[in-house]
Formats: structure tokens, C-alpha cells, sequence
């Protein structure tokens, strides 16, 4: 509401006045301070003065019509000064001076002075209009006069979204009339010629009184004249214009129009009271629905993410082993997924959840709502206590799994390994044993691998392998074989010592060829093992060192074959003296069951397995060397990634706290931040498929970084965590700056503040560092004085202060927002002035879902006054801003 005061209006009749009323714009006393053109167009357009005439005079009379009296000739009968004071008396509730009743021309001037002192005494500056001019009815001064009249008491008080007098009345007409097809309201003349824009105003407010789509553009005196003879008949507005006289002339008068326009406006008051009180609910009932919605959406994700947390727990925590490498590889392989697929999401999730819960809070606290106290386990808190259970429970399971898939592979190497000597064992037996008692033994015994009661087999037991059991049934026959075939050693040894006289020089060269074969065939038998044997490598060293061990062996290769010569050699021997002695052999050596074809085909064997070796340990190399490529890869890329992360959280931190630029300056910057953030995650993906290599090679550890996965999965979260909470923050300090008013400098000194208690620097401070920079702002603070503002700056009692609650603190006075009182005056307003509202009321004046809204949340009214369906609005606008589940 505009308040004119004396001494910036001037409302000017006669010849000095300059400006057209018809132009919009400007303030009533600019607006009365262009009458010039007006006067010269009453001069050259009759027809003007005429509709004056009419509509001031029955402006008039509607409200002299209160005293009991009226008025027939503007120009004669105000003359006297009497019902000019009336008129004012009536219109303004006020009584004025008494006036004079005599006849004589000074009585009449007296009394026109004390009306015209009235009105001055309103704060309108009257120039050229004199009470001579009036009582000798100046046809024109008269007009002017009680045209300022209708602009002081009819029109100035109009107030439609800050704009006031003309402006407001227009936008008045503007707003009710945009609905309404063929109506477009520009101004106080040519926009109502027609006759559409008269019945729109009537139709918005009174519908049952015009049937508008009956109405045609095209017959404007048709359509003027139903709403003049609904306005008089319904609204008692009577009437004053003739459609004859608007549609008659080229433009009708604008003050004319403004005039009859006032009178609408003001019969329709108590629906514009009405409507300005179903604004204001409106606006508190769209803040309540909205922070409903956040609530609504708070325990809908916290109820899904704490769900979530609950189920995968029970899975990390899960470390019973699988049996086979493969089926461990699987559980590597549903890990990697839920680190890179199901839990980024969910980190995202709660960082949203942390975002939307500090946003709800400060739009709460500067709506002068309640804080937000979610659900029974359901707080922030308690979300946090999930989270880092889930952590734990995350912690070491992709260490185990890799442990046990290591355990596996050193089981299936045993595995193998033990089959193989297995198999040469069975293989030597099933071609030793022979058919009777009576076969000739040797001094040698079969090649012996340490296999029965070695240790090897001895702990396999304790190796907790799945197939343990036929490993140990396998190796018992064996063992049994290995008894029986001892029993037969001995026997053919007592048979040897009968005949050992016999064919001493043969024997004697047998015997040689026997002692130098069995160590040559055992170390072929070695070699062979050796040549065959599984090996189990994880790094350069390891494989270089075997690649080393086989080419020590290789260079003996040449002394062995020498070694062989010389025993086939002494086999040659014995044959030669046999045979030139025409002895006959009764069959092979006695003393070993190992001829020169088996040493010339285990040689062979040997000769074959030496370039197969070199070939598995070239290809081991060939793989160690691109498992180190990998390691190298890896700890090249992680060693840029990693720092970088760990620098924008510094500089994230930094900005923070800094207070560099404004808030918007600030925001700028960690949005920037945010893009680059975004920007550089192609580099964590493609580390995330060098880690995938890495663990598909199994290779379990790299000491060409300090860096691992998990490491950057951990801090990549924590980054952006951080700058969207960040960026929330500073969101949210501008929310609050907006709606308190906070300057710059304000904003600086805040953050100066808490910095400076800020001891960790971490954000927020703990209750005893919020209690020292109370103390230090001049607070004197006693222990339930200090607890009452811990309940207002931690809500949740989370123990910590943030600097948002801190700037939302120090500024909570200076707010101006809606208070239940308001809310209850608009109810009010609505109600007619009851105590209660009914549904049909709240149905007939609110949208249709704020209506609902209001009619679901509303108890019944208990009052005395109470009629069915009566409802109490009182404690639910109490309720809106206090303690309650709305």
C-alpha cells in the first residue's frame, strides 16, 4: 500500500495543469499532475463532459443515497456546500465541521472551504480549485473536484502487487479478465467499448449472474448494457454510463470508465480480501507440501539404502571358502561388480540423501518451520553407523578372496604334482613285480621319490584339500606295492649269494656296470622328474631364478653322456669275454634290471624333456614379464591418479573455508571443480580395466605403488561426496543470505568466526568450540541457555555444528517470515470471520489439492459455535509451525 502524503500530491484543476490522464504510469500525483489535456478535451469532445456528468453524479448518489438523499444537477447542487460535506462524510466514516445553514453567498463559500479542507487535510494538495468557482457552479471545477474526490476515496487505496492507484486498479482488471477469450484490458477507454470486459469482472466473480459464452464481440451495446442492468440489479452498482454514449464516441472518457471500474472493484472487495487470503495460504501450504515431498522422499531413500546395506552385509561378511579355484574366481568376480557397479550408485545415493536432508533443513528453519526429525532409525546418524559397518564388513574381503585363491593354486600344484609321481611309481611297478618267487632279483631297488611317509603326503591331511581322500587312498596302494616289492628284494638277494662264486670275472663286470647304472639310471629317473616337474612362479625373480637352477643343469648334460658310455662300455666288456670263452650267460645281469636299452631310452627321454623345459620356462618368463608390464601399467597410472585425488580434496577444503569472492563467486568455483571432477573419470576407468588384468592374471601384489584399487575406490567416493556436499553448503548459505538479508561483509565476518574455532578445520566444531565463539560474539550463556541453542543449531544431536547452522543462528532474528497468526487471519478471512472452516469453503477458495490437503490434515472443530463437517483451522495453522507430523 502506497501511503500519498501532502506534500508529493498535487492535484491540479484549471489552467495551469499539463499531462493526459489517458497515458498509464506514474504515481496519483503524477498522474492528476497531467489534467491539462483532459480540460482542452472537454472543450472539443462534449461528449466526454456529458458521460462525466452521468457517471460522477451517479457515482454520487450510490453513496449519498446512504443519508437518505441524492443529488439531480452536479453542477447546481453541491453549490451550496451541504451535500458536498455529506458525500465526504459518508465516504470517509469521518464527521466534519458543522456546517452553515444560511443562504447568503459567504455561508455557501464557508461551507464548500470546509469540504475542500478536508479533503487537503487527506494529503491532497488541491491547486487552482477554488470554493467561488464551485458556488457559482464552474461546471468544470465541479467535475475536477469531485474527480479528485473518486481518485482519494475510490482509487488511491487500491493495491494490486506493490502498484497502487490507476496502475493497481488496471492490473486488477488485467488479472480477473485474462481467463476470458476477446478481453485484452490495456486501458481505461478503448478496452471496454465492447462491453466483454464489464461482464468478464462480473462473470469471474458472480458466475451464476452472466452467461459469458452467450456474449458476441460484435454487439457491444447488447453487452453493455447486461452488465450495467446485472451490475444495478446485483451488485448495487447503479448505473452510470449509457451504452449508447461508450459505443457512440471514439474513445470514451477514462475517468468516467475508472470510476464506473472502481465501483467494481470495491463491490468485490470481500472476494479480493479473500482471494489475498487464499494467496497467502497458498504460498504457506506450497512451502509445507514441498518440505511433506523432501520428508517423503528422505525416509523412501533412507528406507531403500539402509535395506540395501542390510543385505549385502551378510555377504561380505561371508568368507566360507569354495572348494575350486574357479568357483573362487566367480566370488572375485561378483566383488569386482559390486564395487564398480552396485556400490558407486549407492554412494551417490547417500551422499544425495546427506544433500537433501541439510537442504530440507535450512529451507525448515528459514520457512520458521520445525526441524525435520526423520523416522526411528532412520537419521543421518544412523545411516552413517550402516555405512561404516558396511565398510567393515567390505574391508579385507577382496584380500581374503585372493589369499584363498592363492591357497587354492598352491593345493592344485601339490595336486598335480602328486599325481605325477603317482604315475611313475604305478608305472614302475606294474612293469617290476615279477610273476613268481623264483625270479632273479637285483641290488637295486626301484627309483624312490620320498612318496610314502614323506612329509608331503604326511601333512596333506591338514591341507584342507577337497580331494584329499583319493589322494590318500592312491598313495596307501602305492605304499603297499612299495612292501611287497621289498619282500622280493630280499628273496632274490638270498638267491644271488648261492651263485656268487660262479662266473667271477663276468660277475665282476656285472657287478661294475651294476654300480655305476643304478646311480646313472637314478639320476636319469631325477632328471627326468625334475624335467616334468610343476612349478609355481609369481614373479621375474622367481622364474629367473629356475631358468638359472636348469641351465646349471643342462651344462652337466655333456659329463652324464660321458658317464653313459662308460657303463654301456663295461656291458660290452662282459659280452666280448663271454663270448671268446664260449660261455654261455644263462640270461641278463644279475645284479641290476637295468640294460643298456633302458638307459639308452631313458637318455632319449631325458634328451626330449630338456627342450620341452626350456620352452615352459621361456613361456613362464614370456608371462612374468607381461604380469610386470601390467604391475608397471598399473602403478604408473595410479601414481597419478592417486595424488591427484588427495589434491582436489585439499583444494576442495581450501575453498571451503576460504572466503574468497562472494558465495556465488564460491559456487562458480566448486562447480568448475565438480566438471573437472566428472571430467577425469575416463582415467579411473581406465584403471579400473588395468585392475581387472591384474587380478584375471592373478597377480597379488605390486611394489611399484602404495597405491591400490581399493585406495582410489575409497578416496574417488570420498571426493565426490565432498564436493557436493560442498557445493550443497554453499547453496544453502546463499538460501539463507537471500532470505535474511545478510550482506557480503556480514557473510565474511560469520565465516572469520567459525574459522577461527574451527580448530580441526574440518567444517564443523564440537559443542565446546561453538560455546567459545558464542562467548566471544558477547553471548552470556549459562549450561540451559547454551543447550536450548544446541537444540536449535543440532536438531539430531549429532554433537557437531556446521557452519550453516551457525549463519542460520546468528541471523534468526532479523528473519521476516509468515507466522501461524497470519495463517490463521487468512483462514479467517475465508471463513467469513467463524471460528471454524467448512470443506465446501476450503473447496470454493483454495486449489483443489491444497484444499484436499487442508481438509485431510484438519481436525473438527470442537467449539460451542460448531455445526457438522466444522473444521479447526486454528490448530492446524499452529501445527504448521510447530510439533507435528504435517
Amino acid at each position: 500500500m502506497v501511503d500519498y502524503h501532502a506534500a508529493n500530491q498535487s492535484y491540479q484543476y484549471g489552467p495551469s495543469s499539463a499531462g493526459n490522464g489517458a497515458g498509464g504510469g506514474g504515481s496519483m500525483g503524477d498522474y492528476m499532475a497531467q489534467e491539462d489535456d483532459w480540460d482542452r478535451d472537454l472543450l472539443l469532445d462534449p461528449a466526454w463532459e456529458k458521460q462525466q456528468r452521468k457517471t460522477f453524479t451517479a457515482w454520487c448518489n450510490s453513496h449519498l443515497r446512504k443519508a437518505g438523499t441524492q443529488i439531480e444537477n452536479i453542477d447546481e447542487d453541491f453549490r451550496d456546500g451541504l451535500k458536498l460535506m455529506l458525500l465526504l462524510e459518508v465516504i470517509s466514516g469521518e464527521r466534519l465541521p458543522k456546517p452553515e445553514r444560511g443562504k447568503m453567498r459567504v455561508h455557501k463559500i464557508n461551507n464548500v472551504n470546509k469540504a475542500l479542507d478536508f479533503i487537503a487535510s487527506k494529503g491532497v494538495k488541491l491547486v487552482s480549485i477554488g470554493a467561488e468557482e464551485i458556488v457559482d457552479g464552474n461546471a468544470k471545477m465541479t467535475l475536477g473536484m469531485i474527480w479528485t474526490i473518486i481518485l482519494r476515496f475510490a482509487i488511491q487505496d487500491i493495491s494490486v502487487e506493490e502498484t497502487s492507484a490507476k496502475e493497481g486498479l488496471l492490473l486488477w482488471c488485467q488479472r480477473k479478465t485474462a481467463p476470458y477469450k476477446n478481453v485484452n484490458v490495456q486501458n481505461f477507454h478503448i478496452s471496454w467499448k465492447d462491453g466483454l470486459a464489464f461482464n468478464a469482472l462480473i462473470h469471474r466473480h458472480r458466475p451464476e449472474l452472466i452467461e459469458y459464452d452467450k456474449l458476441r464481440k460484435d454487439d457491444p451495446v447488447t453487452n453493455l448494457n447486461n452488465a450495467f442492468e446485472v451490475a444495478e440489479k446485483y451488485l448495487d452498482i447503479p448505473k452510470m454510463l449509457d451504452a449508447e454514449d461508450i459505443v457512440g464516441t471514439l474513445r470514451p472518457d477514462e475517468k468516467a470508465i475508472m470510476t464506473y471500474v472502481s465501483c467494481f472493484y470495491h463491490a468485490f472487495s470481500g472476494a479480493q480480501k479473500a482471494e489475498t487470503a487464499a494467496n497467502r495460504i497458498c504460498k504457506v501450504l506450497a512451502v509445507n507440501q514441498e518440505n511433506e515431498h523432501l520428508m517423503e522422499d528422505y525416509e523412501r531413500l533412507a528406507s531403500d539404502l539402509l535395506e540395501w546395506i542390510r543385505r549385502t552385509i551378510p555377504w561380505l561378511e561371508d568368507r566360507v571358502p569354495q572348494k575350486t579355484i574357479q568357483e573362487m574366481q566367480q566370488k572375485l568376480e561378483d566383488f569386482r561388480d559390486y564395487r564398480r557397479v552396485h556400490k558407486p550408485p549407492k554412494v551417490q545415493e547417500k551422499c544425495q540423501l546427506e544433500i537433501n536432508f541439510n537442504t530440507l533443513q535450512t529451507k525448515l528453519r528459514l520457512s520458521n518451520r520445525p526441524a525435520f526429525m526423520p523416522s526411528e532409525g532412520k537419521m543421518v546418524s544412523d545411516i552413517n553407523n550402516g555405512w561404516q559397518h558396511l565398510e567393515q564388513a567390505e574391508k579385507g574381503y577382496e584380500e581374503w578372496l585372493l589369499n584363498e585363491i592363492r591357497r587354492l593354486e598352491r593345493l592344485d600344484h601339490l595336486a598335480e604334482k602328486f599325481r605325477q609321481k603317482a604315475s611313475i611309481h604305478e608305472a614302475w611297478t606294474d612293469g617290476t613285480v615279477p610273476p613268481a618267487p623264483s625270479f632273479r632279483c637285483t641290488h637295486t631297488a626301484p627309483p624312490s621319490s620320498g612318496l610314502c611317509g614323506s612329509p608331503f603326503v604326511a601333512a596333506w591331511g591338514h591341507l584342507d584339500y577337497y580331494d584329499s581322500h583319493n589322494v590318500n587312498t592312491r598313495c596307501q596302494k602305492i605304499c603297499d606295492q612299495w612292501d611287497a616289492l621289498g619282500s622280493l628284494t630280499h628273496s632274490r638277494r638270498e638267491a644271488l649269494e648261492k651263485t656268487e662264486k660262479q662266473l667271477e670275472t663276468i660277475d665282476q663286470l656285472h657287478l661294475e656296470y651294476a654300480k655305476r647304472a643304478a646311480p646313472f639310471n637314478n639320476w636319469m629317473e631325477s632328471a627326468m622328474e625334475d624335467l616334468q616337474d610343476m612349478f609355481i612362479v609369481h614373479t621375474i625373480e622367481e622364474i629367473e631364478g629356475l631358468i638359472s637352477a636348469h641351465d646349471q643343469f643342462k651344462s652337466t648334460l655333456p659329463d652324464a653322456d660321458r658317464e653313459r658310455e662308460a657303463i654301456l662300455a663295461i656291458h660290452k666288456e662282459a659280452q666280448r669275454i663271454a663270448e671268446s670263452n664260449h660261455i654261455k650267460l644263462s640270461g641278463s645281469n644279475p645284479y641290476t634290471t637295468v640294460t643298456p636299452q633302458i638307459i639308452n631310452s631313458k637318455w632319449e627321454k631325458v634328451q626330449q624333456l630338456v627342450p620341452k623345459r626350456d620352452h615352459a620356462l621361456l613361456e613362464e618368463q614370456s608371462k612374468q614379464q607381461s604380469n610386470e608390464h601390467l604391475r608397471r601399467q598399473f602403478s604408473s597410472q595410479a601414481n597419478v591418479v592417486g595424488p591427484w585425488i588427495q589434491n582436489k580434496m585439499e583444494e576442495i577444503g581450501r575453498i571451503s573455508i576460504e572466503m574468497n569472492g562472494t558465495l556465488e563467486d564460491q559456487l562458480s568455483h566448486l562447480k568448475q571443480y565438480e566438471r573437472s571432477i566428472v571430467d577425469y573419470k575416463p582415467n579411473l576407468d581406465l584403471l579400473e580395466q588395468q585392475h581387472q588384468l591384474i587380478q584375471e592374471a592373478l597377480i597379488f601384489d605390486n611394489k611399484h605403488t602404495n597405491y591400490t584399487m581399493e585406495h582410489i575406490r575409497v578416496g574417488w567416493e570420498q571426493l565426490l561426496t565432498t564436493i557436493a556436499r560442498t557445493i550443497n553448503e554453499v547453496e544453502n548459505q546463499i538460501l539463507t543470505r537471500d532470505a535474511k538479508g545478510i550482506s557480503q561483509e556480514q557473510m565474511q565476518e560469520f565465516r572469520a568466526s567459525f574459522n577461527h574455532f574451527d580448530k580441526k578445520q574440518t567444517g564443523s566444531m564440537d559443542s565446546d568450540d561453538f560455546r567459545a565463539l558464542l562467548i566471544s560474539t558477547g553471548y552470556s550463556l549459562g549450561d540451559a541457555e547454551f543447550n536450548r541453542i544446541m537444540s536449535v543449531v543440532d536438531p539430531n544431536h549429532s554433537g557437531l555444528v556446521t557452519f550453516q547452522a551457525f549463519i542460520d543462528f546468528m541471523s534468526r532474528e532479523t528473519t521476516d517470515t509468515d507466522t501461524a497468526d497470519q495463517v490463521i487471519a487468512s483462514f479467517k478471512v475465508l471463513a467469513g470471520d467463524k471460528n471454524f472452516i467448512t470443506a465446501e469453503e476450503l473447496r470454493r477458495e483454495l486449489p483443489p489439492d491444497q484444499a484436499e490437503y487442508c481438509i485431510a490434515r484438519m481436525a473438527p472443530y470442537q467449539g460451542p459455535d460448531a455445526i457438522p463437517g466444522a473444521l479447526d483451522y486454528k490448530s492446524f495453522s499452529t501445527a504448521l509451525y510447530g510439533e507435528s507430523d504435517l
